[in-house]
């Protein structure tokens, strides 16, 4: 997780609003003079932040907001909302796979209820399709501090964990579950219900 107080704040485009860096979505221009999505925030040039919400990104494009961040004529695609999404989704998927090849992730059933059984997950990750009895099943052994994400679709989560038939995972506590959160609480932000808590 990044050291908020590291993190210097920039100014929304659309509401004019300065925030922290983890409540905007930095974007830079193409040598084609195109907006490009720079989630990592690493790409090289000058870059213009939107708060991070759909709605505020589409605000940008339609009021060709990114033209007069960059001063400069910038075409932004239309469905850049949803690309924006896309990336997002892609992003916090990543941790999955890092997490499997770390050996701090199990899926299916049996494997997910004995760590969290054990106290030991961070996360209960059910596809978006799975069968609410088994959830509830499994969601009465995960602990108050262990967070539950449906935002998945089994397709997407047979990719990040690369195998097939994923419905039930569980992340181990550690980093890359703390990561994976952090990304799905920007999903979650920017405007798809994602995560839960136990209370």
């Amino acid at each position: 997780m990044e050291d908020l107080a590291l993190l210097p704040e920039r100014t929304c485009i659309v509401t004019r609003e300065a925030k922290d860096e983890t409540g905007l979505i930095r974007f830079v221009r193409s040598p084609e003079g195109r907006v490009v999505p720079d989630l990592a925030r690493k790409l090289p040039g000058r870059g213009v932040w939107v708060g991070l919400s759909r709605d505020l990104v589409g605000q940008a494009v339609s009021g060709n907001l990114f033209s007069r961040g960059f001063k400069a004529q910038t075409a932004a695609d239309a469905d850049l909302p949803d690309q924006v999404a896309s990336l997002l989704r892609r992003h916090a998927l990543g941790y999955l796979g890092m997490a499997r090849k770390a050996g701090e992730a199990v899926t299916g059933f049996a494997k997910v209820e004995e760590m969290a059984g054990k106290g030991k997950a961070a996360a209960l990750i059910h596809a978006a399709d799975a069968s609410p009895d088994q959830n509830r099943k499994l969601d009465k052994f995960a602990g108050e501090e262990t967070a539950i994400v449906n935002l998945f679709g089994g397709v997407e989560l047979d990719l990040a964990f690369g195998r097939s038939n994923v419905v039930h995972a569980a992340l181990a506590r550690g980093r890359i579950a703390e990561n994976f959160l952090a990304g799905v609480r920007r999903i979650e932000s920017y405007g798809t219900s994602a995560v839960r808590q136990r209370v």
